[in-house]
């Protein structure tokens, strides 16, 4: 397992981390290889410069994060899950502590262009990855240890270019949906209210997000508790959880949905306007995950008067390690004195938990029962 970044690391940045990261990033090509430290002066010396700060903006954008070139826990991460090229490990499953890595999302990738039923394509070596693997050993005639090594390399690597492409991981996401009904009664749904304890999150014009996002949620659980679904609240007041934790209650809740609920922040007024996010980079997505947010991101739209800022993939971890589509929504920036006038207003923040709740129900629905956006009523919901 590889160690964590002793701190976060900028540009400016100095010692023997930042040679680490430009080692890393000059091994998936992005910078250019340093003369080999002669001694310990040497990597003391290594410098996180412009350079280096361009190199780690475009890995992030690569691999779905915040291209804000620090380098922190989560990218520190994604550069040492980048090494791995598939065979150069034995791949197995570890309950408590699954294998993460290109190595295993290539694994998932060729699983599920064969059919094989992963999961979804996100490089974590979980249950349903080792599944989908014994089922691959066993239909080529080797003994479903699932482990990935050479014998199951070579069979892999035979049939590589026998089916190749679909996404058939995201038609059984789909298919998954509809199975369970267009009713919300009986559906899990957790909805996080993102920092907490003493993390309050962004801070403006006597705001804080911590308690924006608090109250926000609050609202969205009891309009869904009023239809009948079980909605459970990742954290309450004075509770601090990171996003792993929050993933990982999800998880054991088996939940159907998961809503995480932020507002954003700048250094300038003007940036303003509500995003949604869902799992996803060029590597791998959530194909419910992504059809939730569009909708989710619609209804707030026509519902309120934020700007449109789009729905986009991430691969933050708390969207990248829930077993269940998920979405995060940036309801507005803080900093700015239009959002954040809309925030203090509970009027505007019922509207808002209405949208959301009212997106939940249409992600249910048929295509032939489905609503316009904006038109769908909570008064209408508990007759579906």
């Amino acid at each position: 397992m590889a160690e964590s970044a002793p701190e976060l690391l900028r540009r400016g940045s100095t010692g023997p981390a930042v040679a680490e990261v430009r080692h890393k990033l000059a091994l998936l090509g992005l910078l250019a290889p340093a003369p080999a430290a002669d001694s310990v002066d040497d990597l003391a010396s290594a410098v996180f410069d412009d350079e280096v700060d361009r190199a780690v903006r475009s890995f992030q954008q690569q691999r779905g994060m915040t291209g804000d070139g620090i380098v922190g826990p989560q990218t520190y991460r994604a550069l040492d899950e980048a090494r791995w090229r598939l065979g150069e490990r034995i791949l197995r499953f570890a309950p408590g502590h699954p294998l993460t890595g290109d190595d295993v999302l290539e694994l998932q990738r060729r699983l599920t262009d064969m059919g094989f039923a992963c999961g979804r394509v996100d490089g974590i070596l979980g249950q349903e990855t080792e599944s989908g693997l014994r089922e691959f050993q066993r239909n080529v005639g080797l003994a479903p240890d699932g482990m990935c090594g050479p014998q199951t390399l070579k069979a892999l690597e035979r049939l590589r270019r026998t089916v190749v492409g679909g996404r058939s991981d995201a038609l059984r996401e789909e298919v998954h949906i509809a199975r369970r009904g267009p009713r919300l009664a009986g559906k899990v749904v957790v909805i996080d209210p993102g920092h907490g304890g003493r993390d309050t999150g962004v801070s403006a014009w006597g705001l804080t997000e911590a308690q924006v996002v608090e109250d926000l949620a609050s609202r969205v659980e009891g309009r869904l508790v009023a239809t009948g679904v079980q909605a459970y609240l990742t954290r309450r007041p004075g509770m601090e959880l990171d996003d792993r934790d929050r993933a990982d209650w999800a998880n054991g809740l088996q939940a159907d949905l998961l809503v995480s609920l932020h507002v954003d922040g700048s250094a300038s007024p003007g940036a303003e306007g509500v995003a949604t996010y869902f799992y996803g980079s060029g590597l791998g997505s959530s194909g419910v995950g992504e059809r939730f947010a569009s909708l989710v991101q619609r209804e707030i739209v026509a519902r309120t008067d934020l700007l449109d800022c789009r729905v986009h993939a991430k691969t933050w971890d708390l969207l990248r390690w829930t077993r269940m589509p998920a979405v995060r929504i940036e309801v507005g920036y803080l900093t700015s004195p239009h959002d954040a006038a809309r925030l203090g207003d509970a009027a505007f923040r019922d509207a808002v938990a209405e949208a959301v709740v009212v997106s939940i129900q249409r992600l249910y629905l048929a295509a032939d029962e489905d609503a316009v956006t904006g038109a769908l009523r909570l008064d209408a919901l508990a007759l579906r």
